[in-house]
């Protein structure tokens, strides 16, 4: 196992709405911040937060799959094609924005945050594609509960989300003193993002590593697999991670700083 470790002062920032809207971003934009800018097909990644609400206007996009998965509070979302939708927590919007969609955004509090992922999947393929809009709320993807760990598959592992670029992302939250066991693939990196609580991943030749809340992590394997824990301190862990492959059979666009 090998585990590189992002701070938050190595991660983006981002502001929107007169500052209404502040995000975090492990995989940001030009001259954001973000040491890391992308991950194989996993192009963006900003963590959102508004106390009470916050308004993005409409803008455009192109190409990409783009994902918002809602933490708490209510996202709403309103797009070219005529969408008006609101998904709650645990809720997910996917803009598959093809040959071009623009779209609008307000985060509702109390306390709302959300997540927003960029995926790119082949764009010359993509644009000749009609955009589309999907929804889907928290009750419809699979969720295992086992010995203090909780997990659900927000893409892959019969998610219902069915996304051109290659990804899986799991939700998993672990109690105090227990442990959650993952597969590492040779060839795929799991983007990491530690969103409550301190714990420590271990590989299975004693290997150890401590993180903190809202660290931002990067973990591979050299072998062809490897097991790896999660563990738990004294408080609950919830991290989100993010599979995809090193490497596409398709070009991916340059993403300079």
């Amino acid at each position: 196992m090998k585990i590189r470790l992002y701070t938050p002062a190595m991660q983006g920032k981002g502001v929107f709405d007169h500052g209404k809207i502040t995000e975090q971003k492990p995989i940001g934009f030009s001259g954001e911040g973000s040491v890391i800018n992308r991950v194989g097909p996993l192009f963006y990644w900003a963590w959102a937060h508004t106390p009470s609400q916050g308004y993005i206007p409409s803008h455009p996009h192109y190409g990409f799959e783009i994902m918002t998965y809602v933490l708490s509070g209510t996202a709403e979302h309103g797009d070219s094609l005529g969408t008006r939708s609101t998904v709650g927590a645990g809720g997910v919007q996917v803009i598959k924005a093809g040959s071009g969609v623009s779209h609008e955004e307000r985060f509702l509090g109390p306390d709302m945050e959300a997540f927003q992922i960029w995926f790119e999947p082949d764009l010359q393929a993509e644009s000749r594609k009609s955009p589309a809009y999907e929804q889907y709320e928290s009750g419809e993807f699979p969720v295992s509960e086992q010995d203090g760990v909780r997990a659900v598959d927000i893409l892959g592992n019969g998610s219902p989300i069915r996304l051109t670029a290659e990804a899986k992302m799991r939700d998993v939250e672990v109690q105090p003193h227990s442990a959650y066991r993952h597969t590492l693939s040779e060839g795929t990196t799991v983007a990491a993002l530690a969103v409550r609580g301190a714990g420590n991943w271990e590989s299975g030749e004693g290997g150890q590593e401590a993180f903190r809340e809202r660290d931002f992590m990067l973990l591979t394997t050299a072998d062809a697999e490897e097991n790896i824990l999660l563990r738990a301190d004294h408080e609950p862990v919830r991290m989100l991670l993010i599979e995809v492959p090193d490497r596409v059979n398709y070009g991916l666009i340059p993403k300079k700083y």
